[in-house]
C-alpha cells in the first residue's frame, strides 16, 4: 500500500515483509504519529494494509528488532523513540529538576513554538491542534472526568502545537522532557478549577493559532504557562503547610 496522489491509500502489490515494513514506516510519517502514539489495531492495521495478520505481525516484530516500534502486549504497538532521544532522556532523568526548571523549559519550548505555528500556518497540523483541543474538550466535560485522560490529552495539545511549529528538532526537544513536564501537569491537575482554567487558555491559544496571529499566540502560551506555573507553586505550598500542620 503506498499513498496515492489522492490522499487515499492503495494496497500493497505483494506481501514481502521489507515492503510491509517500509509501508508501516510511511503509515506512521503520513499521519504524523509521534514517540509514544499507538498505532491502529493489528485487525484494523491489517485491514488498511490489505495484508494478512501473520504478514503484518511479522513486520511489526521485525520493525520492533530495530527500534522502530514498541510491541506492548495486550495495549497495542507504538511508535518508539528513537535511540538518541531515549539516551538523553536517560541523562535528564539523572538529574535533579524543580519545577522552576520545569516551567522555565515549557516556556523556552512552548512560546516560541506557538508564534512559528499561527506564522506557518499549516492547515493540517493545525487542524490536529484542533482535534487535540476538543477531544480534550469532551474529557472535560463528562460528569466524572478521567484524570489520567485529561493528563495525556493536555498534553497531546502542547505536542500538537509544537508539531505544526515545524521544527523537527523542537519535537525531539519536546519528546525528551515531555515526562519531567507532566511532573508539572499531574502538580497543577490536582488543584480544583484549575484544568477548566487551563482550557480555557488552550482556547485562547487555539484561537491566535487559527488567526495566524504570531504575536498573540505566543502571548497566550506565555501566559498559560506562567497561570500554570503559579498554580503549581500554589499548590505544593498547601501540600507544605499540610505536611507540616501533621507534623505538628
Amino acid at each position: 500500500m503506498t499513498l496515492s496522489s489522492d490522499g487515499g491509500w492503495r494496497p500493497l502489490g505483494g506481501s514481502l515483509n521489507g515492503r510491509i515494513r517500509e509501508e508501516i514506516l510511511r503509515f506512521v510519517e503520513a499521519g504524523g504519529l509521534s514517540p509514544g502514539e499507538r498505532l491502529p489495531p493489528e485487525r484494523e492495521l491489517a485491514l488498511l494494509l490489505r495484508v494478512s495478520r501473520p504478514s503484518l505481525r511479522e513486520a511489526l516484530r521485525a520493525l520492533q528488532a530495530e527500534g522502530h516500534l514498541v510491541v506492548r502486549h495486550g495495549q497495542g504497538v507504538f511508535v518508539a523513540e528513537p535511540v538518541a532521544q531515549r539516551a538523553l532522556r536517560s541523562s535528564l532523568a539523572d538529574l535533579d529538576h524543580d519545577l522552576g526548571e520545569l516551567f522555565a523549559m515549557r516556556e523556552v519550548l512552548e512560546v516560541p513554538a506557538a508564534r512559528w505555528a499561527a506564522e506557518r500556518g499549516d492547515e493540517v497540523a493545525l487542524g490536529r491542534v484542533r482535534e487535540a483541543y476538543e477531544r480534550l474538550d469532551a474529557a472535560l466535560a463528562a460528569a466524572e472526568p478521567d484524570v489520567a485522560e485529561v493528563q495525556a490529552l493536555d498534553a497531546l495539545f502542547h505536542l500538537r502545537i509544537v508539531q505544526a511549529a515545524g521544527n523537527g528538532l523542537l519535537v525531539q526537544t519536546q519528546g525528551v522532557v515531555d515526562d519531567l513536564l507532566r511532573t508539572g501537569m499531574r502538580t497543577t491537575l490536582a488543584v480544583p478549577g484549575r484544568a477548566r482554567r487551563s482550557h480555557e487558555e488552550h482556547r485562547r491559544v487555539l484561537a491566535a493559532l487559527l488567526a495566524g496571529d504570531g504575536p498573540a499566540a505566543a502571548r497566550a502560551a506565555r501566559a498559560h504557562v506562567r497561570s500554570t506555573r503559579a498554580a503549581a507553586e500554589r499548590r505544593l505550598r498547601e501540600l507544605a503547610a499540610r505536611d507540616a500542620a501533621a507534623a505538628r
